[in-house]
């Protein structure tokens, strides 16, 4: 089964004026990511607004990554809705078109028990063939439901096709329990960019990072280091990036991210699928002027 690893990308979701899905820009977001030197996809996540997407528009997007990246780096497909029947429906998708494989949120919005929560994924996984990878994700802070370790150890065990876990949530801690699910098979990758080294250094696989679309020089310049050992580098690197990642996550990171992804010409608008919100002419050029002064700057 395929992992993810380094730097995977949430993908933004590239929206006509229209507000229907752009094909043609999500093809150059898809070319701009692994161009750039990033090591996965992760189509239709919480950076790609994924709860405000319809079910069809997930399936064109995740149709539309994996058909264009050709096999190039895996794409993986967030697959987590609003209930169990959506999420079971965009699994079977992601298998039917030929994904690499899936993430999955947390069930969102109601608190559940662990109990709930294991039984939820088990279900999803054993609905898949067995040598169909899925990730676990946990996204606290959003969803409501935590990532437990409890879970992840129920889950893994019944599910053999369960490898690993995104996690979130800027908690070390929980970070390198995750990591000792399953006699430390469990792969483990951060969300939160600021501890993409650190959580390598201590046995993680990697980062889930929407700033990595705009910044990808940066990304594999430090995943580079981090392969070769060199964390003296890589924590030059990573400093870099936290100062960059803090301009753009500042206000709204997603909206961020398209109006630095249009300026460089990789995407045709800004739109954010409402209730999301545009940054204003003001927000972006604030933005701009910032990201252009500070991005190729010596650290």
């Amino acid at each position: 089964m395929k992992k993810l690893y380094g730097t995977v990308v949430p993908i933004i979701t590239p929206l006509t004026e229209e507000d229907t899905i752009d094909i043609e820009s999500l093809k150059k977001l898809t070319d701009h990511c692994i161009e750039g030197g990033l090591q996965g996809l992760y189509p239709c996540g919480t950076t790609g607004e994924m709860m405000y997407l319809t079910i069809e528009e997930r399936k064109l997007i995740a149709e539309t990554v994996v058909k264009h990246a050709k096999g190039r780096v895996p794409v993986f497909i967030h697959v987590g809705a609003w209930n169990l029947a959506d999420t079971m429906e965009l699994a079977r998708h992601a298998v039917e078109i030929g994904a690499d494989g899936i993430g999955v949120v947390t069930p969102v919005f109601y608190k559940l028990s662990d109990a709930g929560i294991a039984d939820y994924y088990i279900t999803i996984a054993k609905s898949l063939p067995e040598d169909f990878p899925m990730y676990l994700y946990g996204i606290p802070q959003n969803a409501v439901n935590d990532l437990s370790v409890a879970v992840c150890e129920k889950v893994a065990a019944e599910c053999p096709n369960v490898i690993g876990a995104k996690y979130s949530f800027p908690d070390m801690t929980r970070l390198q329990q995750l990591m000792t699910v399953k006699n430390g098979e469990f792969h483990v990758l951060v969300g939160p960019d600021h501890l993409f080294e650190a959580v390598v250094a201590v046995g993680g696989e990697g980062v889930v990072s929407g700033n990595a679309m705009c910044i990808p020089e940066h990304y594999a310049a430090l995943w580079k280091a981090m392969e070769e050992k060199d964390f003296e580098l890589a924590t030059q690197i990573q400093r870099k990036t936290n100062v960059l990642n803090a301009i753009m996550c500042e206000i709204n990171n997603i909206a961020a991210y398209k109006v630095i992804l249009k300026k460089e010409g990789v995407i045709a608008t800004t739109k954010m699928r409402r209730p999301m919100e545009n940054l204003t002419k003001e927000e972006e050029k604030k933005l701009l002027d910032r990201m252009i002064l500070l991005k190729y700057r010596e650290s």
